[in-house]
């Protein structure tokens, strides 16, 4: 299993299949149950079945439309004057960041958890679209139908290997992604002592920066397509869906809120 930057996909467990599940690629031969890198919780039970594109296929459609409906929900009572749009947007980040975290480290599939952290994302999400969409009317949907534009352009470039998913490539992004990480860090705790680094401004530097990150979560998902795929011919038992949902779903949270900054950027006067 290659290293990859989502959380969600690294560890993952190994073996047990007989690696001939239709997946995002080509089969092969995979290792067995218990080698380095599995889980100790996800040895296949006698009679379990293992994972298929399918399996991957319905979690993720769940889970994400989950996020939707109580996104939508959630924008609407933000848009409305019902609800403080902080009222959503603190509980969903803070239930949605403790859950995620509960996820990676118990190493162990949980559809409750997951769907939970869905709903969370919702709220958050919800709330935070409302405060856009109130001062950038159309925002919503130019944000929504760009995330899924971003999702499907990578899913066929994986699919038909325009770009492979080498280890030099992993690790370029890997690297990318930290390095973002630390300058959205970086930024934040300089803006605390009144500094601007110009990331975050709007400016033309932040329209820039808005776009690397853009570009970088878009990558990550050839990531995490190949850290699917991988659960996918190793032959895993199909409860690992949930946790390959959770996986794809951080993936485009994180790319949905940088392309909503990045229209805000350009929509300004």
């Amino acid at each position: 299993m290659r290293t990859t930057s989502n959380p969600a996909f690294r560890n993952l467990p190994t073996g047990g299949g007989n690696g001939n599940y239709a997946g995002f690629g080509q089969p092969y031969q995979a290792q067995p149950y218990g080698q380095q890198g599995g889980y100790p919780g996800a040895q296949q039970a006698s009679g379990e079945r293992p994972i298929t594109i399918d399996d991957v296929v319905t979690k993720t459609a769940i889970t994400l439309a989950l996020t939707l409906v109580t996104g939508a929900i959630s924008a609407y009572l933000v848009l409305s004057r019902a609800v403080s749009p902080y009222a959503l947007m603190v509980p969903g980040l803070i239930v949605g960041l403790v859950v995620s975290l509960i996820i990676i480290f118990k190493r162990t599939p949980s559809a409750p958890l997951v769907l939970t952290y869905a709903a969370a994302e919702g709220l958050f999400l919800g709330g935070i679209t409302g405060v856009f969409e109130s001062f950038f009317p159309g925002i919503a949907w130019q944000a929504i139908l760009g995330t899924f534009g971003v999702f499907g352009a990578m899913l066929v470039v994986y699919k038909t290997g325009a770009i492979r998913v080498t280890p030099r490539l992993t690790k370029w992004i890997i690297g990318a992604t930290v390095g973002a990480a630390v300058l959205m860090l970086g930024n934040l705790v300089m803006g605390l002592f009144g500094v601007n680094m110009g990331l975050r401004d709007g400016g033309t530097l932040a329209i820039v920066f808005s776009l690397v990150v853009i570009g970088i979560a878009a990558f990550n998902f050839l990531l995490d397509f190949e850290a699917a795929n991988e659960m996918i011919r190793s032959g895993v038992p199909a409860k690992w869906a949930w946790w390959a949902a959770f996986g794809l779903m951080t993936t485009l949270v994180w790319l949905y809120l940088e392309i909503l900054r990045l229209l805000s950027y350009l929509q300004r006067d």
